[in-house]
């Protein structure tokens, strides 16, 4: 049985209990119309009861028979009321209690409570930040656990919406997928909502579904929890000028709606206690305390888990990593990422050639994986349109120039795993990459 039916039904059977209260009150008052009434009130709503617990858990079930037990107890009570019979109040109600307590006693220990937790990534390169808490929730038998990839637009440059994606056909063959029109939140209330997508319609670039928001799911659960989709690098929550770095990550409508938010360390966990403090107020001090978790992030959790040989390469990678001789060349991870393009414009365009040119002199020894972010080209098209066509033209021709690998899987996973080292933007992707022990090297755009 759901939890959430389960407590439903609890809480009927208190109301039930304070219903026996005022039936005794009013026949002590001889208003017996009124004592008729909730009687009547009492019958219906343990059938109720009853037909949910049936519908969850199949017909005869003892909790119901007991059920049916205090029905005909309601039942008589009732008719000898109705037939003018004087009854004794206080032992009409200690038989009623005691055959309620016994409903009660069943549904909490003869049935066990299941919880249904729903996880909505949208873009299927970013799963890694949800996948082994996931994996834990569906090894929880007492657990029922549903992926429903959600889809999500693009940004037009005035802010309105231009086309849907929908990724949910790029996920591993093992991650059962339920498509997001199949998925009825008003009716299956999950327990759980897990996100990663913590800005609603505040992301210049993309946006999910509205009905996605955080600030409408919260209708629909009791418990939803954000997870970002990224880490960073850790920071000493007592250097006040690197926490008020992180106030942009800190104070989106994601982790303000969520109920909790499950961060990559304890340190960080205190950052976001003391930039959402800052922002709220000295009383809410123990509130962000409480909700803000420093669990780690799954993606360290994949990260360190990763070899090179969980994954098989497409043909045309091992054709560019392999040597004549059938030795393997050393492969350089290649990020580029959207912010560095945002912050720095034609200079880093011609940053990304010179790079690029730069490993095509020397793709003999080495094979170059090029994965920019993946919403490089929405960004630019939304927030700098006059950068993307040079951008373009740069992919274009390094794909067809065939020296090395372009990466716009959504398997990140599998860059990290299958590279000897990191060169590239001052992103996310660092901290996470350093996990594995493999050297890392800064790109700077003057240099």
């Amino acid at each position: 049985m759901r939890l959430h039916h389960k407590q439903q039904c609890l809480e009927a059977l208190g109301l039930q209990e304070e219903a026996h209260d005022q039936i005794i009150r009013y026949i002590e008052k001889r208003q017996a119309r009124e004592a008729l009434e909730l009687l009547e009130q009492c019958q219906q709503s343990a059938i109720s009861i009853g037909t949910l617990i049936e519908n969850a858990e199949g017909e005869g079930t003892l909790a119901v028979r007991i059920l049916e037990e205090y029905c005909e107890l309601v039942y008589q009570y009732h008719e000898q009321l109705l037939g003018g019979a004087s009854l004794n109040p206080w032992q009409m109600k200690k038989k009623l209690r005691r055959s309620l307590l016994k409903v009660r006693d069943e549904l909490e220990h003869g049935i066990a409570a299941r919880r249904e937790a729903v996880f909505l990534p949208y873009k299927a390169s970013m799963w890694d930040s949800l996948e082994s808490v996931w994996r834990a929730a569906q090894e929880d038998p007492d657990c029922d656990a549903y992926v429903v990839p959600i889809p999500y637009y693009g940004k037009n440059p005035d802010g309105s919406f231009g086309a849907m994606h929908y990724e949910g056909d790029l996920y591993p063959e093992d991650i059962p997928v339920v498509y997001y029109e199949n998925y009825d939140f008003e009716g299956r209330r999950p327990d759980m909502v897990f996100i990663h997508n913590p800005y609603d319609d505040g992301n210049y670039v993309t946006s999910v579904h509205p009905f996605l928001y955080s600030k409408n799911l919260k209708q629909y659960t009791d418990d939803l929890i954000y997870i970002p989709y990224f880490v960073l690098n850790e920071i000493d929550p007592n250097d006040s000028a690197a926490v008020s770095g992180m106030e942009h990550f800190c104070i989106t409508t994601g982790v303000i709606n969520a109920d909790h938010v499950i961060v990559q360390s304890e340190a960080m966990r205190q950052v976001y206690v003391e930039v959402l403090t800052k922002y709220t107020g000295e009383e809410r001090r123990s509130y962000w305390k409480e909700k803000i978790l420093g669990l780690g992030s799954p993606k360290i959790d994949k990260v360190r888990s990763l070899t090179d040989k969980d994954f098989s390469l497409p043909q045309e990678w091992e054709q560019r990593i392999r040597r004549e001789d059938g030795n393997r060349r050393k492969i350089v991870f290649y990020n580029t990422s959207v912010t560095a393009l945002l912050q720095n414009g034609e200079a880093m365009l011609e940053k990304i050639e010179r790079s690029l040119r730069i490993f095509e002199e020397n793709s003999t020894d080495i094979t170059l994986l090029w994965r920019p972010h993946p919403l490089a080209e929405a960004t630019l098209a939304a927030m700098r349109p006059q950068l993307k066509e040079r951008y373009d033209r740069i992919v274009r021709e390094y794909r067809t120039a065939g020296w090395g690998i372009y990466d716009d899987s959504p398997y990140m996973d599998r860059a990290i795993a299958v590279s000897d080292a990191y060169y590239g933007d001052n992103s996310s992707i660092v901290w996470l990459y350093r996990q594995t022990g493999k050297p890392v090297m800064i790109q700077t755009v003057e240099v």
